[in-house]
């Protein structure tokens, strides 16, 4: 694995995880009780971009470093996915 497909993986696999985080911890205003006057009363309560970022590095980084070990010191490629799964014989 070259540098260039090890970024590319992670970037990729960062967003996919940011989109599945997102909606974790978030509250709407209806739900904490206040709704502001003008808005919807399922939009969000607040921002919370900070922990939803920190959150995705971390389950990231946890899933990009059981790639890469399955990878690099396992040896996994794409030739060994039919063997992983069912025979369809």
């Amino acid at each position: 694995m070259t540098w260039i497909s090890i970024f590319a993986i992670y970037f990729i696999l960062w967003w996919v995880v940011l989109f599945a985080m997102l909606p974790i911890g978030l509250k709407t205003q209806e739900e904490d009780g206040e709704v502001t006057l003008g808005t919807m009363p399922s939009a969000p309560r607040g921002a919370h971009m900070r922990g939803a970022v920190i959150r995705t590095t971390i389950v990231s980084g946890i899933i990009f470093g059981l790639f890469y070990v399955a990878v690099v010191y396992f040896g996994f490629s794409f030739n060994d996915i039919p063997r992983i799964g069912p025979s369809a014989r």
